[in-house]
């Protein structure tokens, strides 16, 4: 009888290798832009995924004030803030978020497609937004990622 048995390898912490990938957000739909950023982030890309192990690469988004949405979203997407206090719940319109803080944009988009625990913090963390061309981890020499 010959059996063979293959035993599936599950990755562990200080096994992964973590790549670093830069993503042009420029003409870029958020919704779309977003899912395969939290794809990337959370490691189901590679072969190699495990769901209880941080095995995902960093991201880092350039040209965030530049990324655009569908339809009529602009003035009708909403963007809620609550302090914890009476009364004190914002309301800002995407276009309005566009104009002062594009960069939370992204950042809540991904967000919200992670998990809502101590891995998906860790998994956030990887991620880097700047509005304008430049940014400052050119030492870890991402790799250009075309989504």
């Amino acid at each position: 009888m010959d059996t063979l048995s293959y035993k599936t390898q599950s990755a562990k912490k200080e096994t992964v290798e973590h790549k670093w990938y830069i993503v042009d957000g420029e003409n870029q739909i958020v919704g779309r832009l977003a899912t395969q950023i939290a794809h990337i982030l959370r490691g189901k890309h590679k072969p190699s995924y495990t769901p209880h192990v941080d095995c995902g690469d960093y991201i880092i988004v350039i040209n965030a004030d530049k990324v655009r949405f569908t339809g009529s979203k602009l003035d009708q997407k909403e963007y809620i803030t609550f302090s914890g206090y009476p009364g004190g719940q914002k309301r800002r319109t995407a276009r309005e978020q566009m104009e002062k803080k594009p960069i939370s944009i992204i950042e809540s988009a991904v967000r919200g497609m992670l998990p809502k625990n101590r891995l998906g913090r860790a998994m956030f963390k990887k991620l880097f937004v700047y509005t304008g061309e430049e940014h400052p981890h050119i030492a870890q020499k991402p790799e250009a990622l075309e989504l």
